[in-house]
């Protein structure tokens, strides 16, 4: 991305107003597809549909497996903006420039906000293809998003985290879950920046200190979402098992891919039972 001189919230409004001017759809939940979710896009009642390049302060995304679109629709009956595709501080962005999009969808609205990713594991309990729903973080990252001045028209300056992950929607996912005879672990999530996967003495130490998954993304959009009282869920699947250090194996992308190939349609059951249920709310 080019030095932007206006304020954040400026183009926060410039980006809305684009999107504005080419519809007048309003959607009541956004959701941002990490690897393994792309499949839900084609189960989309497309209404527009953007190329990230297209729309104003937007970053470009650069990993294998995200796309790198805006589209706006129904799921499962759901009025829903999704960002297809994500941005990962690994990629160059500051964390303001990554987290923009992830702004964006709440400064249009939205009622709440889904979020997945892949994670490796160092809970014994989660196995590969397993999704946990996220309960909490540590955030290891070396990026805020929140860093600088505050605009109080955003959000506050000292944003609480207590209940970073909306109590209300994990209960849902898990009850959901259930029904649909899916194990439902909750867990905290280790961010750290990435790219290379972690050493077997890092492994151990993300789980001395607490931690039961571990990746290179979501901290930081859960900062801004909070910092823009927007309640969000993440749920992430399980792509490789790091608790045995006596036994790790080496994890390629393709691997991860694979993975979240057939794992990701476990969390996209979860994610359009969900969506019905909102749409069932609303009629």
């Amino acid at each position: 991305m080019k030095p932007q001189t206006s304020s954040l919230f400026d183009q926060l409004n410039d980006a809305a107003e684009y999107l504005r001017s080419h519809t007048d759809f309003k959607p009541k939940t956004g959701l941002i597809l990490g690897t393994g979710l792309g499949g839900l896009v084609d189960k989309i009642e497309l209404h527009k549909k953007w190329d990230y390049a297209t729309i104003p302060h937007f970053p470009e995304s650069t990993v294998q497996g995200h796309e790198g679109s805006l589209l706006m629709g129904h799921l499962a009956g759901e009025a829903v903006i999704v960002l297809n595709g994500r941005f990962h501080y690994y990629e160059g962005y500051s964390a303001k420039e990554l987290t923009f999009p992830t702004r964006l969808l709440c400064h249009l609205g939205i009622e709440r906000i889904f979020i997945s990713n892949v994670a490796g594991s160092v809970n014994p309990q989660y196995q590969a293809g397993h999704v946990v729903i996220v309960k909490d973080h540590i955030n290891m990252q070396p990026d805020n998003p929140l860093r600088g001045p505050n605009d109080d028209r955003i959000g506050i300056r000292f944003p609480d985290l207590t209940n970073a992950y909306d109590r209300k929607l994990r209960e849902l996912a898990s009850s959901t879950m259930s029904k649909m005879k899916m194990i439902a672990h909750q867990g905290v999530y280790v961010g750290l920046q990435g790219p290379n996967l972690e050493t077997a003495a890092e492994y151990k130490m993300l789980r001395t200190i607490g931690g039961d998954l571990v990746g290179m993304s979501t901290v930081q959009e859960v900062l801004v979402t909070n910092h823009m009282r927007v309640p969000v869920l993440v749920t992430s699947l399980v792509s490789n098992e790091c608790h045995d250090v006596g036994n790790l194996c080496e994890t390629t992308v393709e691997q991860v891919l694979e993975v979240a190939k057939t794992g990701g349609e476990k969390l996209q059951e979860l994610w359009l039972a969900m969506l019905g249920s909102f749409a069932d709310e609303n009629l």
